[in-house]
């Protein structure tokens, strides 16, 4: 059960009339594709946040460019709201219909279309899966590193500039992309972007459809950079007394420029949470998961200055993990501390959210927003990238009780405002979605948002492209 939106947010509420002629006209042009039945649309009008909205009108199954083109059209003729669907993994409220409208569901455009491994590039549709495309190229010795933890689609990737463990060695999806292929708003089919590496020609229209989550276009193709796979990896795990210790340790090996793959907070309760979810037997004390990636020799090397630098902060119990199948294992673990915290208190949902810092205010973030945490009753995880000054609370709540809410949504607002106050962000790599539309104009201001309702309108002048997100118009 989800909770109703905050009050804050309940102005978002405006739901457009579906015409029945435009349901008439997508079942005539998507036959068996297209449904209005109660329980797909109220699939496909929920994500992994904690919010609840009216779902939408009609669920259209695209199998093409052409498909997601002439079902834009379609809603464009009608004024109708469009909403794109991956795989329903966003965390901010993305995907709700709070406008009403249609989903235009892409998970079936599945298709790996180029692998160009000699260019290092590969070009998909939007429904494939991270996990998908590593399978599929992993004979060319290269992979994708963007790894946000679910098995998100590259579309849903792209349009939340998602990022994710690896992020403090291969970047995020803002580095990552290429070139996008992207329906606008009138339905028509523009490309941005080249599988060059630089370009210096004209407006970066790719960086600004990345992160744009669906309210400039609908994007069907994604063109992206891939990496040799290392020739050694490992991993390990490193205990430490306080979160503080870990934070400390974190700093250290960023500031003396330590090339490290992954380098994941895990606060004990989220390592008990872990532990009953995915039986293991980690000690529950704060923890450090980590990933060296380079020759033999260099992950040696770098193994070896980490563990001298987590022991003058007191680590202790540092275990490797060389093969594969005890690396996956202790990842999974990670992947799964969402599930496995929900998992500990049936019932409850999470209100979660992230921020990034610069890395050497990570501690002064991190440490007074677990205080609080702490202080205030309510159960929480933690987990962070923070090799790259990124982490994330999940507050869990009973849906039926709204002090929770207002608890943890107080806790949220500290939480985000102490980040903005130290020069970071709102958030990290969840995006605005619903959920922090007010933080967004906190962090860039009056004019960057009016110059953002400036872009929306010119390019979506019937506010159809996932209204409702990001920023009010």
């Amino acid at each position: 059960m989800n909770a109703p939106l905050p009050k804050h947010l309940l102005p978002e509420i405006q739901q457009r009339e579906t015409p029945a002629e435009l349901l008439d006209a997508l079942k005539a042009r998507f036959p068996g594709r297209c449904s209005t039945a109660l329980v797909v649309r109220e699939q496909h009008g929920r994500d992994e946040s904690s919010f609840a909205a009216p779902p939408p009108a009609a669920v259209v199954f695209a199998e093409s460019t052409l498909d997601v083109a002439d079902a834009v059209k379609l809603a464009s003729q009608y004024s109708v709201p469009v909403i794109p669907f991956g795989v329903g993994t966003s965390l901010e409220g993305h995907l709700l219909a709070v406008q009403g409208g249609i989903s235009i569901d892409v998970s079936r455009m599945n298709k790996v279309l180029a692998i160009n491994a000699e260019d290092l590039t590969v070009t998909v549709q939007p429904g494939v899966t991270r996990k998908q495309l590593n399978e599929e190229i992993k004979s060319t010795g290269l992979f994708f590193p963007i790894d946000p933890g679910a098995d998100a689609t590259l579309g849903g990737m792209s349009a939340t500039r998602a990022s994710g463990t690896n992020a403090v060695r291969y970047g995020t999806m803002r580095e990552n992309v290429l070139a996008l292929e992207v329906v606008t708003a009138s339905g028509e089919v523009i490309r941005t972007g080249t599988r060059a590496k630089k370009s210096s020609a004209g407006y970066d229209l790719t960086r600004l459809m990345v992160g744009s989550e669906g309210t400039l276009g609908v994007i069907t193709e994604v063109t992206v950079r891939l990496y040799p796979l290392p020739e050694a990896i490992s991993a390990a795990i490193c205990s430490f007394p306080s979160v503080e210790a870990a934070v400390r340790t974190t700093i250290e090996v960023i500031q003396l420029g330590v090339p490290i793959a992954r380098v994941e907070l895990i606060d004990h309760n989220t390592v008990r949470m872990v532990n009953a979810h995915s039986k293991l037997g980690l000690r529950e004390e704060p923890m450090l998961l980590m990933e060296f990636h380079g020759t033999p020799n260099s992950v040696k090397e770098q193994a070896e200055l980490v563990q001298e630098l987590a022991s003058g902060h007191g680590g202790q119990a540092f275990e490797w993990a060389s093969t594969p199948e005890e690396r996956t294992r202790l990842w999974t673990a990670r992947h799964n501390a969402y599930f496995a915290a929900i998992q500990s208190k049936p019932g409850c949902r999470a209100i979660s959210t992230d921020t990034c810092v610069p890395i050497s205010r990570l501690a002064d973030c991190l440490l007074e927003s677990v205080a609080e945490a702490d202080a205030s009753g309510i159960s929480y995880f933690l987990v962070g990238h923070v090799g790259d000054g990124n982490f994330h609370f999940g507050y869990m709540i009973d849906p039926t009780r709204p002090e929770e809410r207002e608890v943890a949504e107080g806790l949220n607002h500290k939480l985000v405002s102490r980040a903005l106050a130290l020069e970071g962000t709102c958030t990290g790599e969840h995006g605005v979605g619903l959920h922090k539309m007010d933080f967004l104009v906190t962090e860039t201001g009056d004019g960057a948002v009016a110059m953002m309702r400036s872009i929306k309108r010119a390019l979506d002048p019937k506010n159809i492209m996932n209204p409702g997100k990001i920023f009010s118009l």
